[in-house]
């Protein structure tokens, strides 16, 4: 079979921004982008669970008060996503529907939303050149608890099949592109080795600092100072606040102290989300989980973007040619952080990695 092939061009982090850490989180509090707002639509799933999908595109105005009745009447909080309003009739009509207008689904990572920087940054980026885009919120994370005990995981290629297939349905003359990052990448390039030729109709994919190996990256993440006292916090002040929430809709269903003494994701993902999503437990979530063997099986022109000095995974656990089909491009710099990719002048911008993306979409290089 042949290989991939590996690009190992750098993406041009500045010298004042040193180190995976440093990159990881100056882009996620601090580096400029753009702004964009969307409008909402949502989707009830075959398990009678939701799914929320921020669109963005032309004809869209989100901050236009609706010209007709709103597909929901519920109040979009505030502040928990980029959505200012419920879609309409007349904006799905205001989209483009001339065959082949391209548009990308976008995946955000664990806790994110279409407000996270990176989505931000992306987003606006093919917005402004005429492109349709819509982030795919995970359940639980559009700012709406989900209606189920359960919640999203990193290999949830059912709900990645029903998130492509609505916006298939909704837009279908479209050039489709799929992106994920972190997470949201792995579910993504998971379900594309499973499905093989059956994911054709998308034009081209791409998962950027996607934890491929999850049982490294768990482990990653369960050393050192930096990683267990401001990622692993990070993550666990939303996760826990939400699945404590769905304890008290569904008592008995979820070990609420286990949750509450959970020190890391490995505890975390133990005592709820293996349990919760069908897995043994955390060990057995993560291997079988993970995207990295899949890869091989990737039938979609994909790009696989990871910096090795990413936190999150480390760099000797990052695929090669060898594992991979021939239409997965890997781009390996060697700075860049955790979907941080920051460039430019202090504070920095995350223009590079939208202009990454771009670049393979149009080109496949």
């Amino acid at each position: 079979m042949p290989f991939s092939k590996l690009d190992a061009s750098a993406c041009p982090v500045p010298s004042w921004l040193p180190g995976g850490h440093l990159q990881t989180i100056h882009a996620s509090l601090f580096a400029r982008h753009h702004r964009i707002a969307f409008v909402r639509d949502r989707v009830d799933t075959p398990d009678k669970d939701f799914v929320d999908f921020d669109w963005a595109g032309p004809g869209l105005f989100p901050h236009k008060p609706p010209a007709g009745p709103q597909a929901e009447s519920a109040p979009l909080q505030a502040g928990a996503s980029a959505a200012a309003r419920w879609i309409t009739l007349g904006d799905w009509q205001a989209l483009p529907q001339e065959p082949g207008a391209p548009a990308l689904i976008l995946f955000h990572g664990l806790e994110g939303s279409s407000g996270s920087n990176y989505a931000q940054s992306i987003a606006a980026h093919f917005r402004s050149r005429g492109w349709v885009v819509v982030v795919a919120h995970f359940r639980s994370c559009s700012g709406t608890p989900n209606r189920l005990a359960r919640a999203y995981h990193s290999g949830d290629s059912t709900d990645i099949a029903f998130m492509l297939d609505t916006v298939r349905r909704r837009l279908p003359r479209a050039r489709w592109h799929a992106a994920g990052i972190s997470l949201g990448g792995n579910a993504l390039l998971k379900f594309l080795g499973e499905q093989e030729h059956e994911a054709g109709w998308l034009t081209a994919c791409a998962g950027v600092s996607v934890p491929l190996d999850l049982v490294a990256g768990g482990a990653a993440l369960g050393w050192g100072f930096v990683e267990r006292q401001i990622y692993t916090r990070y993550f666990l002040h939303t996760m826990r606040r939400k699945v404590l929430e769905k304890a008290e809709r569904y008592p008995g269903v979820i070990d609420v102290m286990g949750i509450a003494h959970a020190r890391d994701l490995h505890d975390f993902d133990d005592t709820y989300t293996a349990p919760m999503h069908g897995f043994r437990n955390a060990l057995d979530y993560w291997a079988k989980a993970s995207s990295k063997p899949w890869l091989a099986s990737v039938h979609v022109p994909t790009l696989v973007l990871n910096a090795r000095n990413d936190p999150f995974l480390p760099a000797a656990s990052l695929p090669t040619p060898a594992q991979c089909s021939e239409r997965v491009l890997l781009h390996q710099p060697e700075q860049g952080g955790h979907a941080g990719f920051v460039v430019g002048r202090f504070p920095g911008n995350l223009n590079w990695l939208p202009e990454r993306l771009g670049r393979f979409f149009e080109t496949g290089t």
